[in-house]
């Protein structure tokens, strides 16, 4: 039986209670009532009148008895739902509890993962502590070995600065004997006497001869697809070198027009060529941000260089060893490699894009032709700026070639004007220009003669022209290109001159 069925039945046990009461008290007073009714008869309206009052009095009871049990229902359903709530609260009680005791054990293991935290840091700083002394000790050895650098830097530049005075001495008695040679009508043996000393590479001595001015197309070759944007001939020889959009490398035999081989590996477009004094290693500069050298022999990749992080534009060899390498990229930077290391051991940063390079005959010193167009000399060995000459007013550098003497060097710009420098004095000894003679691109390659008489620059036009230096004039304008001429190079021998368009195809002229 449920605690309402129970509580109801204590209400109706308590009216029947009452009720029997009453019965019983109604029947006890019922003779006394009787017995003085009779004696008072004459007064029974006046009891009359004080049953009437009993009996409302009575009712009244009833009423309250009515209302008290009401009352009673409903504080015994306020009494079962304060227990349920009650209960409800326990069980909260006991759930937090639960939830208590795992709090406290997440606690200890919080603390006790606190404590091994502790002890690892404290190992940390210790061994901080022991790499700070450690450094302050390479610091102090760094310190002296820069010390000791600084000295042998300084003894270095007193040997370069007597190198300087023997070779000023050297200028000087080249000169006087230039003028005797004048004066006795040999100044074809005083051309190929260059400076008075005929250079030597690891081959043995380099072949000087007149050049030729070309006016026939002797091969027109179908070499690259996509654009052929460098081209080159190998030292004292006719064999002419090419690199393409196609991202290969071709050797010609240009006394027949047939490819001799091809060197693969390059893994984007070739933008520029150089190759060693000794003919054994092409290197060429890459959209890939990378260089690749190559074993001209074997035809294998020997070296990756990687450093730049943009497109390599320009490179060039040193031309009296073959192990520095100069390179540009379009990430304003110029780096200096060593093939023998095969890493960058300097770079130079600038905030304007170099186009062309080129070594001075010595090797150290760099020369750059720059998107502002300005000339720029640096030294190799500390990145220094040397020297600064605005070769193309407001217009990009091209293209920069040094001649065979070293005492020239030929910076074209995107004015379509091709200047001529003295490098004694970085003044300009020349300047050619011609009508319909326009630039192609900021990578357009112009060339010097070996005999430094001329001068050869492909046009937007597809025409090659060719100008006499003393003349400062057009000797001879060459149309056989139907695309922009890219790239003039003119073989050491004296000819042929070889062209490059932008549909990859490649003229040798004679």
């Amino acid at each position: 039986m449920s605690q309402e069925e129970i509580a109801r039945e204590a209400v109706k046990h308590a009216l029947k209670a009452l009720r029997q009461r009453h019965l019983v008290e109604e029947g006890a007073h019922a003779p006394a009532i009787i017995a003085l009714s009779r004696p008072i008869i004459s007064q029974g309206s006046e009891w009359k009148e004080k049953a009437e009052n009993l009996e409302t009095e009575l009712q009244q009871c009833y009423k309250a008895q009515s209302r008290l049990s009401e009352q009673l229902v409903v504080e015994v359903a306020e009494s079962r739902a304060s227990k349920a709530l009650l209960q409800e609260k326990e069980s909260l009680i006991t759930s937090l509890q639960e939830e208590l005791v795992q709090t406290r054990d997440e606690c200890t293991e919080l603390k006790a993962d606190l404590e091994e935290k502790i002890k690892a840091l404290e190992l940390v700083v210790s061994e901080n502590q022991q790499i700070r002394a450690q450094l302050e000790e390479i610091t102090i050895k760094a310190k002296t070995a820069e010390a000791e650098n600084k000295m042998l830097i300084d003894r270095w530049m007193l040997q370069k600065m007597q190198d300087a005075e023997r070779l000023n001495e050297a200028n000087a008695l080249y000169e006087d004997m230039i003028d005797r040679l004048k004066a006795s009508g040999l100044e074809k043996l005083a051309q190929q006497q260059v400076d008075g000393v005929v250079r030597r590479s690891e081959e043995g001595a380099e072949y000087f001869a007149e050049s030729v001015v070309p006016s026939t197309c002797n091969h027109k070759i179908h070499a690259h697809e996509g654009g052929c944007a460098s081209i080159l001939f190998e030292y004292n020889s006719g064999r002419l070198i090419s690199g393409g959009q196609d991202r290969s490398i071709k050797l010609w035999d240009t006394n027949t027009g047939s490819l001799s081989s091809t060197l693969f590996g390059c893994l984007g477009s070739v933008l520029d060529l150089s190759i060693t004094h000794d003919n054994r290693s092409v290197i060429a500069a890459s959209s890939s941000n990378n260089l690749y050298v190559w074993d001209i022999n074997s035809g294998r990749v020997r070296h990756t260089l990687t450093g730049h992080t943009d497109k390599v534009c320009a490179v060039d060899v040193s031309k009296i060893s073959s192990r520095h390498v100069v390179s540009a990229a379009y990430d304003r930077t110029i780096k200096v490699w060593d093939l023998q290391k095969g890493y960058c051991v300097n770079t130079i940063i600038f905030h304007s894009n170099c186009n062309a390079l080129a070594f001075s005959m010595d090797g150290q010193t760099i020369f750059s032709g720059h998107v502002d167009g300005n000339l720029r000399l640096w030294d190799i060995q500390t990145g220094k700026l040397l020297s600064e000459v605005a070769a193309h007013s407001l217009a990009a550098v091209t293209s920069i070639s040094l001649s065979r003497s070293g005492n020239v060097i030929l910076t074209s710009g995107r004015d379509n004007m091709h200047n001529l420098f003295d490098i004694r004095s970085l003044e300009v000894c020349g300047t050619l220009r011609a009508t319909g003679n326009r630039v192609a691109s900021n990578w357009s390659r112009s060339c010097i003669s070996p005999d430094q008489n001329y001068v050869a620059a492909g046009s937007a036009d597809g025409s090659v022209h060719i100008w006499s230096i003393s003349k400062a004039d057009i000797v001879s304008t060459l149309k056989e290109h139907t695309a922009p001429v890219l790239c003039c190079s003119w073989s050491g021998l004296g000819k042929p001159l070889a062209s490059a368009d932008k549909n990859g195809v490649v003229c040798v002229w004679t």
